[in-house]
């Protein structure tokens, strides 16, 4: 072999909170001095094991993925559904480090959920989609502590909140059937009575997380052969005592285009053991429970996955020697980067931001008027975080020229994976149309307009004249008849206002502190739209 011959290093990764001056300065500005310090070292620890630890594990379970075993030896039904060391053991991390365990725990009260997001932006890109099992199970896990019975919680919350990889457990969402996935209104299940419990019958189409412990679904409650107009919420366990499926028949796994780590089932419920949570007939409202965490969870995974596509792109940059000098120093790439910068940083504030006000309200310190706005905020950040995702990791595929296309190099996974995060727990239009019912139902959008005036009010910079024009933009688009049609517009002038005010507000702090990065980010945001309606 020659020794001229060339071979371009690709991308490396370093541990992911140290190389991220971004997070660690949001979470120092966004806590006290003392929380910041006592969680900085875990975050370390976590950020070395994302960085030279779990890929390797992510790896394995993506190049083996789960496979459905319907008969033993013997022919006999077993529907087994086995899944790769990597994936168990990316499982065995999340417990390690308490990705939901820390939000239960809730050692540093209101700023539990802050500490806990931290931990999940840094855990989710090394995981192979790991996050979404877990998603659930911190969904569950809420579920049970507000609404579970106290065998329920007995059995169940102290196993979905552990640390020890062999008590833990992880939980399934079970919603999506034939008829609908997002009208939940044409759910067929059943649920038939049977002393103090109940029997579910019915098909299930998409079930995520299909190898967990157990898992919540909407069925309607028969009596006198007639089934209820109404959808209540049943506890399942998957399996029994001899490790046996629960009156579950398997179908097949779904062939997806990414999450392919991840075993997603189409199933039949036959007659399968279930406890009601909750009232009867309070199915949709008890499981918004579980849906509020989820969709902050897609968020934080979606920014989070943006973070580790720039991390890449960035690395790859100074290596990448084109037309006699390094990518970096190309004026024209050097600004495709700080634009999708400016995207990463917007996404990561508007997750930080709402996690806080989760936690908040989990702890009961939170307005009347924050608890409006994180409900009117939850179907906003998820929607338009996802679509940026998409957005971005297309943009950081390009950047890598034809090494982004190519399997082996693992970037593909990027842009595969962020598809999906547009879709689950609501697609962009299903969720346009909660933000508009929402802010209808509570009047919450004018609390928002008071409190975005208020908060620019207060900062100290020549910036916030752009923000302030785009409000207006948006004010005046509330005005048309045909908000129905326009729900999107609505939803992205929204987002691009309020990750405009988080920008400037991190802004006008890091100024003081010798930075104006996020200025220059604040500039990108507010001259540049990535995504449009």
């Amino acid at each position: 072999m020659s020794e001229k011959e060339f071979f371009q290093p690709g991308p490396e990764l370093d541990n992911t909170w140290e190389g991220d001056p971004f997070l660690r300065n949001s979470l120092r500005r966004l806590l006290p001095d003392e929380t910041f310090k006592d969680i900085a070292p875990g975050l370390a620890t976590l950020g070395a094991r994302a960085a030279f630890e779990m890929p390797a594990f992510a790896a394995n379970a993506e190049r083996y993925p789960p496979e459905h075993v319907p008969y033993d030896a013997w022919g006999r039904r077993v529907d087994d559904i086995r899944v790769a060391e990597g994936w168990r053991e990316l499982h065995r991390v999340a417990a390690e480090e308490g990705i939901v365990a820390t939000a239960y725990e809730r050692k540093h009260g209101e700023h539990s959920r802050l500490h806990q997001f931290a931990r999940l932006y840094l855990y989710h890109p090394s995981s192979a989609i790991c996050s979404c099992p877990l998603a659930m199970t911190d969904g569950a896990a809420r579920v049970i502590e507000l609404h579970g019975s106290d065998a329920t919680r007995r059995k169940a919350l102290h196993r979905l909140t552990s640390r020890d990889p062999e008590n833990f457990w992880t939980s399934g969402q079970w919603m999506t059937e034939r008829g609908g996935g997002s009208d939940v209104s044409r759910t067929e299940t059943v649920a038939r009575r049977e002393d103090d419990s109940f029997r579910l019958h019915g098909t299930k189409w998409f079930t995520s997380a299909t190898t967990s412990q157990m898992a919540f679904t909407l069925a309607r409650i028969e009596e006198n052969g007639e089934a209820s107009a109404q959808l209540s919420l049943f506890y399942l366990e998957l399996r029994d005592a001899n490790d046996r499926l629960n009156a579950i028949r398997v179908h097949r796994l779904k062939d997806k285009l990414g999450t392919r780590a991840l075993p997603t089932a189409e199933l039949t419920l036959e007659g399968t053991p279930a406890q009601l949570v909750g009232e009867p007939g309070n199915g949709v409202r008890t499981i918004a429970t579980l849906l509020n965490i989820t969709r902050l969870y897609n968020a934080c995974c979606a920014a989070s996955q943006m973070r580790r596509g720039m991390m890449l792109a960035n690395d790859y940059a100074g290596k990448r020697i084109a037309f006699a000098k390094p990518l970096t120093e190309h004026a024209l790439h050097h600004e495709t980067l700080a634009a999708l910068e400016a995207e990463t940083r917007g996404a990561t504030l508007m997750v930080l931001h709402a996690a806080a006000l989760l936690g908040k309200e989990e702890t009961g310190a939170t307005s009347t008027t924050e608890r409006k706005l994180l409900r009117l905020l939850t179907p906003l950040v998820k929607l338009y975080t996802a679509k940026q995702s998409v957005a971005v990791c297309s943009e950081i595929l390009e950047s890598f020229g034809g090494a982004g296309y190519v399997e082996d190099t693992g970037l593909p996974a990027l842009l595969r994976d962020a598809q999906v995060l547009t879709i689950w727990e609501g697609t962009t239009n299903v969720l346009s149309l909660d933000l508009l019912r929402a802010a209808g139902k509570d009047g919450s959008i004018p609390l928002w307009l008071d409190d975005v005036r208020g908060r620019l009010d207060a900062i100290r910079s020549e910036d916030i004249s752009g923000i302030r024009r785009r409000l207006e933009d948006f004010r005046q688009l509330l005005e048309r008849e045909d908000l129905e049609r326009n729900a999107r517009r609505v939803a992205f002038s929204m987002a691009r206002v309020h990750g405009a005010l988080l920008l400037a507000e991190h802004a006008d702090w890091e100024t003081n502190n010798g930075s104006t990065e996020t200025r220059a980010a604040l500039h990108h945001w507010l001259q540049r739209e990535i995504v449009t309606a």
